[in-house]
């Protein structure tokens, strides 16, 4: 019997959307309790055993790509858009199908990324901590319309990202090495990483995470911001250096931030970051609505089964 391995949490939390698809044609499921991610030595034990793997935010490393080569595995798919976890020439190296699900989730993400923007800029997230500790407080936030955002990735996201500020009335700076215009959208382009960021009110990331841009918010760029400035990430933790970040916050550099993602996840209880309370976080979950896991779930399902030669 043919069997396939999700290590997904947004899948296996909506598991049921695809096992009809899987036991129509007598597939088994491997399901593992999985709360973020699995480990390599877990993996490594694992990923043998099935013939079909659905990788999460997993360390989807050439050790286990290797491990699952000795054994079962024949197929693979990367849930979602991100691949920097994925060493996926490893995976080609070794005659393993795989792919990603790309395009599934910039709505999504940038409804979050906006969220983001809205609550750093009238620190609605302020008022609702203190109004539940029986206070009355009218923080003075800031107005969007004439305000800059740098946007970092002008990807899926980024550009849905960007139809949502443009809406909002702010000016856009585009930082995106492929930057393509868009019709009916009013957008500077810079080609060099960070030229002109000391014109950014607020800093917004929406790109993927690479070698070159690992730690591009650094101390030498949060020299050349703007006082103030606001950072939201909806990305990947790594492209900001984070004990950098919490320098800025403490010189005020940086006014606040919205993490959704950071460099370990979940944040660890220690993390100096938790100590400023203009800060927002998340649990790395920009693209978690039903509609676009089930979406997700459908498209990551019939890529593996397709490779699995199984119609």
């Amino acid at each position: 019997m043919v069997q396939v391995l999700v290590t997904c949490p947004p899948m296996l939390k909506n598991i049921d959307t695809v096992k009809p698809l899987f036991e129509r044609h007598h597939i088994l499921l491997g399901t593992p309790n999985v709360t973020q991610t699995m480990t390599v030595r877990e993996l490594i034990d694992i990923v043998p055993q099935y013939d079909g793997w659905i990788i999460g935010d997993d360390p989807a490393t050439r050790e286990v790509f290797e491990a699952g080569k000795k054994g079962k595995l024949r197929a693979a798919v990367k849930w979602g858009v991100g691949v920097d976890n994925v060493d996926f020439d490893a995976a080609r190296r070794l005659d393993i199908p795989i792919s990603n699900t790309p395009n599934m989730f910039g709505k999504e993400v940038a409804d979050v990324a906006l969220s983001y923007v809205l609550a750093l800029a009238r620190e609605t997230f302020v008022i609702d901590r203190e109004v539940r500790r029986g206070n009355w407080i009218k923080p003075t936030g800031i107005s969007l319309s004439g305000k800059t955002a740098a946007l970092v990735g002008f990807g899926d996201i980024g550009s849905n990202v960007a139809k949502r500020l443009l809406a909002c009335n702010m000016n856009i700076i585009a930082y995106d090495p492929k930057y393509t215009p868009r019709a009916g959208m009013e957008i500077m382009s810079v080609n060099d990483w960070p030229d002109g960021i000391d014109r950014a009110d607020f800093i917004i990331f929406t790109c993927s995470l690479t070698k070159e841009n690992y730690h591009m918010l650094n101390d030498a760029v949060l020299r050349k911001v703007k006082k103030g400035v606001r950072i939201v990430n909806v990305a990947r933790g790594p492209l900001i250096d984070e004990p950098a970040l919490i320098r800025g916050l403490e010189s005020g550099t940086v006014y606040s931030a919205a993490l959704d993602v950071f460099e370990t996840e979940p944040l660890p209880i220690d993390s100096t970051l938790r100590k400023f309370d203009r800060c927002i976080f998340g649990t790395h979950n920009g693209s978690n609505t039903k509609d676009a896991v089930i979406r997700t779930n459908e498209l990551a399902s019939s890529i593996l089964l397709q490779y699995l030669g199984i119609k």
